[in-house]
């Protein structure tokens, strides 16, 4: 099927999947708050939806108009038989969430993902669907450092990650969720790929200093070879298998192919991209790493 020329935003309902995680839970947020009708989904949310379950795909989808898609990691998400619902059902937009460098050789260490892996086959899927169709191509979450992975480790006092002096340009999810929301709502992003990322790249050791002004006290940063940081997965009960994907995941921080700047918050909304220092100053106040700075140190620390 060919792409749709650029279309009027869709009418509603809009479909959110993935609307506990991170930006699924602020596109619903930011949706509601503009008075759009919005349609929550997840495993766990207020409309059941499973990537896992293709029998939770058509209800979920019936009468939507637009769909914020957020995927799965593991495994193909948007599938082809996804998108042929999503056309069955009337849904006449897609926003999908891929990841950035989906889309470029060696992005996530030799032999990874050398068919694109997951996210690209799902960006495939969204462009031949005949929809209008937006993706996102954000980088690093900033906020993996104050409701994430990275959390234990920073509330514990020391984080160890195997990617020495690496630097990241950390997106806010808010602008993930911001852009998302603009491209469901607004007119102008049928057929853009927005490159996401934050305004400036930091080594972690950076990152918890800027923690550490809003917090008071700084969490001490531990580069570990990445061998023993492997075996430490796979003792730590992680499949072989899990543990690759997660150095995959971590290898665009460890070779700085996350430090580059991009354009696309300014393109989608006319502003800059959030600083990380606002994004912490935001979640210090939320109590993100207790109400007196860090944690004492425990387990993983």
């Amino acid at each position: 099927m060919t792409q749709t020329a650029d279309a009027s935003p869709a009418p509603f309902p809009v479909l959110v999947t993935g609307s506990t995680g991170k930006t699924g839970r602020r596109a619903v947020a930011r949706l509601r708050e503009l008075g759009v009708e919005t349609r929550a989904a997840s495993r766990s949310g207020e409309t059941r939806f499973d990537w896992e379950d293709p029998a939770t795909w058509a209800p979920a989808l019936e009468g939507a108009a637009a769909v914020y898609v957020v995927p799965l990691d593991t495994v193909p998400s948007p599938t082809p038989a996804f998108v042929e619902q999503a056309v069955a059902a009337g849904v006449q937009r897609l926003v999908l969430l891929s990841a950035r460098g989906v889309n470029v050789p060696g992005y996530f260490g030799p032999g990874v993902y050398e068919d694109g892996g997951p996210h690209l086959h799902g960006e495939e899927a969204v462009r031949s669907s005949g929809l209008a169709w937006t993706i996102l191509r954000p980088g690093w979450f900033a906020q993996n450092f104050s409701e994430g992975v990275f959390l234990d480790g920073v509330r514990a006092g020391e984080l160890t990650l195997p990617v020495g002096d690496g630097e990241a340009a950390y997106i806010d999810t808010d602008d993930i969720a911001a852009v998302a929301v603009a491209a469901l709502t607004e007119d102008g992003h049928d057929s853009e790929v927005y490159e996401l990322s934050g305004p400036r790249a930091l080594g972690v050791a950076d990152v918890l200093d800027e923690i550490a002004k809003v917090t008071g006290v700084r969490a001490s940063y531990a580069p570990v070879e990445e061998a023993a940081y492997r075996e430490g997965l796979v003792a730590h009960g992680m499949s072989e298998v899990e543990a690759s994907l997660w150095m995959a995941a971590l290898e665009p921080i460890r070779t700085s192919r996350e430090a580059p700047l991009k354009d696309g918050v300014r393109r989608a909304l006319g502003r800059p991209p959030r600083d990380i220092a606002d994004v912490f100053r935001d979640a210090a106040a939320e109590g993100a790493w207790g109400r007196g700075g860090l944690g004492s140190r425990g387990p993983g620390g």
